[in-house]
């Protein structure tokens, strides 16, 4: 009799175990914010951290106070580089947060803003992120696939 109460003791802990496994399996945590709102002409504060989604139509930048979606078919211009460049950054745009034309002098020949030039309802739009090339490396051949548009890369590291 000790043993049958044992096994079944034993069957109920293995139960309550997997099922609370398979609970937090199911769980997905939020992906960590890889990018940063460094500049554009959206109502987002600077340094606002998010993500960036590559759906079908377009580009979405979500952070905690809202999220910009860039579709495909307006989209211009697409660079990848250690600063913003002055054809971006001479843009007569109505800048909400300008650029800051020494960010080279931070970061170095390490690319580090992708800029994104698009156009919404007669209106020039411009976001550009901050995503660092270990975070931006696995977005650049779906971007340049869905987009049907390369992204313009500065030729200082190697993808």
């Amino acid at each position: 009799m000790a043993l049958r109460s044992r096994g079944t003791l034993f069957c109920g802990l293995l139960a309550v175990l997997l099922a609370a496994s398979g609970s937090a399996l199911g769980r997905e945590e939020a992906p960590k914010p890889q990018f940063k709102y460094a500049a554009g002409t959206e109502s987002l504060s600077e340094g606002c951290e998010g993500n960036l989604e590559v759906g079908p139509e377009g580009l979405t930048f979500k952070c905690v106070e809202g999220e910009v979606t860039a579709p495909f078919s307006s989209i211009s211009l697409m660079q990848y580089r250690s600063d913003v460049s002055k054809k971006v950054r001479r843009l007569k745009v109505p800048w909400k947060v300008q650029p800051d034309y020494q960010l080279h002098i931070l970061y170095g020949k390490r690319n580090r803003f992708f800029s994104v030039v698009y156009r919404l309802g007669g209106t020039t739009h411009v976001m550009v992120l901050q995503v660092p090339p270990q975070a931006m490396r696995p977005y650049l051949a779906e971007i340049d696939l869905r987009a049907q548009k390369r992204v313009e890369v500065q030729s200082y590291e190697e993808y």
